[in-house]
């Protein structure tokens, strides 16, 4: 046991603090920098998305009344391939943690700062 700071020990056992150090702060700030960015993104995309929304709102009333016809089960494909697709994206952000962190409060940053 060192009576020493950890500092010193780990110095003292050969270990280099840049060797531990580095790793995660390049996690940290690549996970950061593109949350930020994605974070600006989605929130350009959104508006975007609110629109072609309200459009399919228009859409899905006019075949409620029947003055457009819908295949149901070709949406329902379509909308599980995009389930589908967002499930294999999320998967690995969910494995690496560090990194997921740091996305996800670059994430809200950028939302908020967009």
């Amino acid at each position: 046991m060192c009576p020493h700071p950890l500092s010193i020990c780990i110095l003292r056992r050969g270990w280099l603090m840049s060797e531990i150090l580095t790793p995660i702060i390049y996690q940290l700030g690549t996970g950061g920098i593109g949350g930020f960015l994605l974070g600006f993104l989605i929130k350009k995309v959104l508006k975007i998305a609110l629109m072609i929304g309200g459009v399919a709102l228009i859409f899905f009333y006019f075949a409620f009344d029947n003055v457009i016809e819908v295949n149901y089960a070709q949406l329902s494909a379509r909308v599980e391939e995009i389930t589908t697709a967002a499930s294999h994206f999320l998967s690995p952000l969910l494995s690496n943690i560090p990194f997921s962190g740091s996305l996800i409060l670059g994430v809200i940053t950028g939302f908020m700062l967009s």
